[in-house]
């Protein structure tokens, strides 16, 4: 092949390997450009519609509420995301469980109850539900009822303690979604009853 050939050959290779290489590195950018850039955990259970993707388990409802309840506690939470996530989470109670928890003073208590948490240093990690088989169902005046166990790590000033929590929730029956009904220490909750309405102490 001629040196003159030999010039265009290479010049030809190096305007398609120039090409190629830049048409590979838009490609990347707008790939790049139509990912979501990374959540913060309080973005991600803000983002999800309980409209049309609501939990549809009671094991679900509370691993739901409970990843609203650990977002309560972050460093950098600010008072309009405690607000959000407040009416987020009353979105998952039982009609009658709202009644005696209207909006604005049910966040009041919860920015007080943030706080004092706060102050105290206390903080609420790692929390477990009790595994769908574990969930114990029952039927009572025209409801359907279950409820399970809910376990947290706290700590407060180097001490750590496991809070445990039974949670009682009913099917609504004009959705037949599982809304939260109550709530209370497991210590005061007596399991052995069948068809007992438990863990409806804490309505509030």
């Amino acid at each position: 092949m001629k040196s003159g050939q030999l010039r265009v050959t290479i010049i030809i290779l190096i305007l398609v390997f120039g090409l190629v290489g830049y048409y590979s590195y838009l490609a990347g950018r707008s790939r790049d450009a139509g990912k979501d850039p990374e959540m913060t955990p309080i973005e991600r259970v803000l983002s999800r519609d309980l409209s049309t993707d609501y939990p549809p388990t009671p094991k679900e409802v509370m691993k739901y509420y409970n990843d609203i309840m650990i977002c309560y506690y972050q460093d950098d939470v600010t008072d309009d995301e405690i607000d959000a996530l407040g009416v987020r989470a009353r979105d998952l109670f039982d009609p009658d469980l709202q009644a005696i928890n209207e909006v604005g003073s049910y966040l009041l208590r919860l920015h007080a109850e943030i706080k004092d948490y706060k102050e105290a240093g206390r903080k609420i990690a790692n929390p477990s539900v009790a595994s769908a088989a574990n969930v114990d169902y029952y039927d009572r005046d025209g409801y359907h009822f279950a409820r399970l166990l809910c376990t947290y790590n706290v700590s407060e000033n180097g001490n750590s303690y496991t809070l445990r929590l039974i949670y009682l929730l009913r099917k609504d029956p004009s959705d037949k979604r599982w809304k939260i009904y109550g709530w209370d220490l497991m210590e005061n909750v007596d399991l052995t009853g069948e068809g007992a309405p438990a863990a409806a102490g804490d309505r509030s």
